[in-house]
């Protein structure tokens, strides 16, 4: 049986890494949800102005990895490009998956939805099929 990104997502848990590079190449990784999967094939993340966000300014390309909480090493590596970002706010609520408190939300700063294609997506290791389908 074929499974799809958003269904992958929808079952798998475990944790997920979302690198990036500014424009002189300096690397961050940060640890992040799973991310949203739309209907049109792209994935969004709801990212605060930190220096994940910040890198994205200047370098569009990204690379998600999701290790499963399972025996062995599983998981998929999806590599992104920036696409556009959403600073809709009733959107982005709808979309929040970790409700805080209206007071600590603000204290943590704004949010944006930012949205990636999808270039390509490999195992967690190697470089054979990936367990998923777009």
């Amino acid at each position: 049986m074929t499974t799809t990104l958003k269904q992958y997502f929808e079952t798998a848990s475990g944790t997920g890494v979302l690198s990036t590079a500014d424009a002189g190449g300096k690397v961050d990784a940060a640890v992040y949800s799973t991310p949203h999967v739309m209907d049109d094939g792209t994935v969004a993340f709801i990212m605060r102005e930190r220096l994940t966000h910040e890198n994205l300014r200047s370098n569009p390309y990204a690379v998600y990895l999701f290790m499963e909480d399972a025996p062995g090493h599983k998981g998929i590596r999806i590599f992104l490009k920036k696409t556009r970002e959403d600073d809709n706010a009733e959107l982005i609520a709808s979309m929040t998956r970790r409700h805080l408190s209206p007071e600590l939300d603000a204290q943590k700063g704004p949010k944006h939805l930012v949205y990636f294609s999808i270039e390509r997506v490999l195992p967690l290791i190697g470089s054979g099929a990936a367990p998923v389908t777009l």
